[in-house]
């Protein structure tokens, strides 16, 4: 496995062992042993699992407050996804910043969210399944959203007019979002 840390402190770029051949192939997609040597030392309760049957399928901003904030470790299972991950720590050097990654069913690749960072994907094509762990469980009462087009954010999507929920569709910007994560350095 190797683990690629990334601009944003915390988050990280996960490509694990891959073993294939004619049959097919075998991964490894979760040890706690080997994500704790690389730093990722999270007790994960849940995994959820999502399908976006259209291409164009936008989820997100999402994150929890305190003390319901989630960490995710996230992977495509079938299909694509442009991944994008703001900080929104209040007072981190990368506050309001963001990355964006192509995870997709064939190159495997997995991504670790902790918490202090808002999370969403738009799909790139059809029938895509996404897979994430996460350390808390959903809470209504703290569940929370950034827009996914807030101009001070300036994010690349690959898209202009996504195909999103009720919800989604009404998120605030950063500058007006609930939020109690404080940067720890």
């Amino acid at each position: 496995m190797k683990v690629t840390a990334t601009k944003l402190p915390g988050l990280k770029l996960i490509d694990p062992a891959v073993f294939g051949d004619h049959r097919g192939f075998f991964m490894e997609s979760y040890s706690w042993r080997e994500f704790a040597d690389n730093g990722i030392d999270r007790t994960f309760i849940q995994d959820n699992h999502s399908l976006s049957v259209e291409a164009g399928v936008l989820r997100g901003l999402h994150y929890q407050l305190n003390p319901k904030a989630q960490s995710k470790l996230l992977r495509v299972a079938s299909g694509a996804i442009y991944d994008v991950v703001v900080d929104i720590r209040r007072g981190s050097p990368t506050f309001g910043q963001w990355e964006g990654f192509i995870i997709t069913s064939s190159n495997k690749r997995q991504l670790f969210v902790p918490q202090g960072f808002a999370h969403g994907f738009c799909t790139l094509v059809p029938n895509t399944e996404v897979l994430y762990k996460v350390d808390e469980y959903y809470s209504p009462e703290n569940d929370r959203g950034i827009a996914w087009n807030d101009p001070a954010l300036c994010i690349e999507w690959p898209l202009h007019q996504p195909i999103l929920s009720d919800k989604d569709a009404e998120h605030p910007v950063l500058a007006d979002a609930e939020n109690n994560f404080v940067y720890e350095g």
